[in-house]
């Protein structure tokens, strides 16, 4: 990862398996946090239901729903560097109005925290 994929108008992407379901073009930075626009290819649409739920259980405060969400996106999809290569790991968050907002760890959580 470098330095260069953190700048505007980077694309992250999305995948379901081997699907590239989105495109993340990155429109700032407020570290940790990665912003973009969402750009949603075949495939995201399955998904759409769980950012739903994870946005509301945000503005609910309700945790451990947020964190059961979040569960389920990292479970079932993964998340590439501009240049292609994986995210280990990452907390992505995608807004009803077409926004994103995501942090990322260059190794798997259970290593960071052990």
């Amino acid at each position: 990862m470098t330095h260069a994929d953190l700048n505007t108008g980077m694309v992250w992407r999305l995948h379901h398996g081997d699907q590239e379901i989105a495109r993340l073009n990155v429109t700032g930075a407020d570290m940790p946090w990665m912003h973009a626009d969402i750009e949603e290819l075949p495939g995201f649409e399955e998904f759409r239901p769980v950012f739903t739920e994870q946005e509301q259980a945000a503005d609910e405060e309700d945790w451990d729903r947020l964190e059961d969400c979040f569960e389920r996106i990292r479970s079932a999809l993964t998340m590439t560097f501009p240049d292609g290569t994986p995210v280990a790991e990452f907390w992505l968050r995608i807004h009803g109005d077409g926004t994103a907002g995501w942090r990322w760890y260059g190794e798997p959580l259970d290593e960071v925290n052990s």
